[in-house]
């Protein structure tokens, strides 16, 4: 089950320019298409003619023409016009609410009437010279649960992730979980640790040195629908931590935005933006390409984890303290898709 009413990332603004974009989210399959001026749409992938996904046409002006047999369809999902033939009588497709922001293309799957754009979450480092960004998307099939579970328990670094970010000091240093009625937020500190290789090229990067001691923090943010923020960094032992100011410290905010697909798999938009180095496109690159390969490491945990979990569907999972933070997200997600079909359960 997915939250609906909600917006979701369902592509990167990159994705979506001058070819139409098809996509599964939350069980719906989706066409996303710009207008002549640039403006974003999203309809059903579905051609009211023939039934031909309409992802496999072509844009003009502000058509979505198929590539079947030549029917026009709006942005609102009306057929405008076809050679030779009267549409008057065509049904309309489904249109979605869709905005471009922060870079990303946002998409609302529940009802239209209900999608407010000040939701969207603010994106503070996007076009801020002072950050930098570089992300990419992974494709994962797993239930996107199981990613907001990887993603609020680190504890797995230490395993999954032992040549790059693990060390043995993230499962010995206590984890701290608070929640409210809509965020979860649990935080690890770990004093006079060595940092690991990825933070010491960070390190090195900042201009400070790799091989002294550091104070290391995690501090993962969930917040509806499925997205999950991680403050993460070393800073010079000593000298204040999480707190330390930006001179001693390398640190950077981990994004993440979890699009359910359907029940078995999902899109994964990760990225990673820092406030040191901000100019520098080489080391961003250079991040990118290797936050992109610690996730690849997760990619192949979770597909794993959930065929067994397919397979053995019987089997009791365990909570330990570590799994805190997965817990009460997937609560406060359950309570809300609860709420939302008791709401249509209402009305109909």
């Amino acid at each position: 089950m997915f939250l609906l009413n909600t917006w979701y990332v369902a592509a990167s603004s990159t994705e979506v320019q001058d070819k139409p974009l098809g996509r599964k989210i939350c069980g719906e399959r989706i066409v996303f298409f710009r207008s002549a001026e640039g403006k974003i749409s999203a309809l059903e992938d579905f051609c009211p003619h023939r039934g031909a996904p309409l992802s496999l046409g072509f844009q003009r002006g502000d058509h979505i023409v198929c590539g079947y047999h030549g029917l026009a369809v709006d942005c609102k999902g009306h057929a405008a016009h076809m050679t030779g033939q009267n549409t008057n009588q065509f049904p309309s497709v489904k249109s979605f609410p869709a905005v471009d922001r922060y870079g990303f293309v946002w998409v609302w799957p529940g009802e239209a009437s209900k999608a407010d754009e000040s939701l969207i979450p603010v994106m503070h480092w996007y076009d801020n010279p002072e950050w930098a960004y570089g992300g990419g998307l992974y494709h994962i099939n797993c239930n996107y649960l199981l990613m907001i579970d990887n993603l609020m328990d680190l504890t797995h670094e230490t395993y999954v992730h032992s040549t790059s970010i693990g060390q043995s000091e993230i499962e010995e240093a206590p984890v701290k979980t608070t929640f409210d009625s809509h965020t979860v937020r649990t935080s690890r500190h770990m004093e006079n640790v060595k940092a690991p290789p990825f933070w010491q090229n960070a390190l090195v990067a900042q201009g400070l040195p790799a091989d002294g001691l550091v104070d290391r923090w995690q501090v993962c943010k969930f917040s509806l629908p499925t997205h999950v923020m991680i403050d993460v960094g070393v800073a010079v032992a000593g000298k204040g931590g999480y707190e330390a100011e930006q001179k001693d410290k390398a640190s950077s905010t981990v994004i993440d935005f979890i699009t359910p697909e359907d029940e078995h798999s999902m899109w994964y938009f990760w990225g990673m933006a820092r406030q040191f180095k901000a100019d520098d496109k080489d080391l961003t690159e250079q991040i990118r390409k290797g936050q992109g390969g610690i996730f690849s490491e997760d990619l192949q945990m979770l597909e794993q984890q959930q065929r067994n979990l397919v397979h053995w569907p019987e089997r009791r999972l365990m909570k330990l303290n570590i799994d805190a933070g997965g817990v009460h997200s997937r609560r406060i997600i359950e309570r809300e898709i609860a709420l939302e079909k008791e709401t249509r359960t209402a009305k109909a």
